[in-house]
């Protein structure tokens, strides 16, 4: 106990220094790597979209499944290292493509933007699961040096948007945003976290449980149930329409601020500019609870459907004069937009599911969103832009685009205020056990 109490005071800044580093390595690239595709390679909205398009695969795909891993087989700080090297190393292949086609005369004939993703997609199984991970290991570590989670867990977290904010801006100042260096910055800063994860405390596996457990159990199918229930089908089918727009900014924000003008502070700072919405959800996330008690959940995700309507409201006439001020408020506007259904939702889940298959809900909920919402609105929306909005010259109808997602979103968020019930308005949010 003496050992424990000894570094209780310093285990909260060690895990605040892997939340820190677990969004750089997110941050450095997510998103500059529209740009990158469309103007530094002048790859098509088609192609970019498919490989964006690996982010929600790989969330389908991987987090499951790592999670049973970590529970039965393997310490979670371990296989959290283990990724992270794994997603570092993939990572620094970027700018080694073409090094790769000459060692390998199999992928010689490969074009590039093929070969691109792949290793994105390799990357992304690596990375995506380290994300639910990181929460787990933090959780873990706090229990076991006595610490309280609900407390001391959120001020750790906030330091993940810290760090994804400041990785923005080091591709911008470093002028990485158009070119693969921003892998450069990810990967060597991915495998320094894959390193120190290693000397975070032991997160032993649980093991097997009393309780015996089927397969579908374990990856958390048994949630689909849920389905059944007419009210939790509803907010499963907004959860994955509002994700299909989720990742929409994140695709096309920093492409779409680097179309202006060249030279001009918004095309130069594009990224810098963009990070006030990772500022701006930091903010939003402590105003939760007292919205929450105000207006009730089905109201604070109402209005978080209206926030996208006003985030791609303002990019539109993004190009006016005062095209500045509105994409300030756009990037503003996030944070409630992004912060409020997200958290809400989870917290719905919360309080309406039976306690057995909660986690799975969670599972589920996320799956919708940043899984099969993501991936459809990613596919979609490449296509849309690139067959509707992208003009004889080359350019791109950004404002035509925006003015599009803007009514998807207004139509999404008209049809879940006719049509989903919340019976209890009133949420005591001092009784949710995050």
């Amino acid at each position: 106990m003496k050992s424990i109490d000894a570094t209780n005071s310093g285990i909260k800044y060690r895990l605040t220094i892997m939340s820190f580093l677990q969004f750089f390595v997110w941050g450095a690239w997510l998103t500059t790597i529209g740009t990158y595709c469309t103007e530094g390679k002048g790859w098509s909205f088609g192609q970019f979209g498919a490989i964006f398009s690996t982010l929600a695969l790989s969330s389908i795909l991987m987090p499951s499944i790592i999670g049973i891993i970590a529970d039965k087989w393997m310490r979670a700080e371990r296989l959290y290292g283990l990724l992270h090297l794994s997603y570092g190393a993939i990572l620094l292949l970027v700018p080694n493509l073409a090094w790769i086609q000459t060692q390998f005369p199999s992928l010689a004939k490969m074009p590039e933007y093929d070969l691109l993703y792949w290793v994105i997609f390799a990357a992304m199984l690596c990375y995506m699961p380290t994300i639910s991970l990181s929460n787990s290991v933090s959780y873990r570590i706090l229990k076991m040096y006595n610490r309280d989670v609900v407390k001391d867990f959120p001020p750790i977290r906030v330091f993940g948007t810290v760090g994804f904010i400041l990785a923005m801006w080091t591709t911008n100042l470093s002028g990485s945003k158009d070119n693969s260096m921003q892998f450069v910055i990810a990967g060597t800063i991915a495998i320094l976290l894959g390193i120190y994860a290693f000397t975070l405390p032991a997160c032993e596996p649980q093991g097997k449980t009393e309780e015996k457990k089927s397969i579908i159990e374990m990856l958390g199918l048994d949630a689909f149930k849920l389905f059944g229930n007419y009210q939790m089908a509803l907010f499963f089918l907004f959860s994955m329409l509002l994700g299909a727009a989720l990742q929409l900014s994140n695709m096309y924000g920093d492409a779409y601020l680097s179309s202006f003008t060249k030279g001009s502070t918004v095309e130069k700072y594009s990224t810098i500019i963009y990070s006030i919405s990772q500022v701006s959800e930091t903010i939003f996330i402590l105003t939760i609870p007292f919205f929450l008690k105000r207006f009730g959940m089905k109201k604070v995700m109402l209005l978080a459907l209206i926030a996208w309507v006003l985030r791609y409201g303002f990019f539109a006439i993004g190009g006016t004069s005062l095209g500045t001020i509105f994409i300030v408020l756009s990037c503003i506007v996030y944070g409630m937009a992004f912060d409020f259904f997200l958290i809400s939702g989870s917290m719905y889940i919360e309080t309406t599911t039976d306690s057995k298959i909660r986690s799975s809900a969670q599972g589920l909920f996320i799956m919708m969103t940043n899984g099969f919402g993501a991936f459809f609105g990613t596919i979609a929306s490449s296509k849309i832009i690139e067959k509707f909005y992208l003009l004889p010259n080359g350019q791109t109808d950004w404002s035509g685009a925006w003015t599009l997602f803007a009514i998807y979103s207004l139509v999404v968020a008209v049809l879940f205020g006719l049509m989903f019930k919340q019976k209890h308005e009133g949420v005591n949010v001092d009784s949710i056990n995050h």
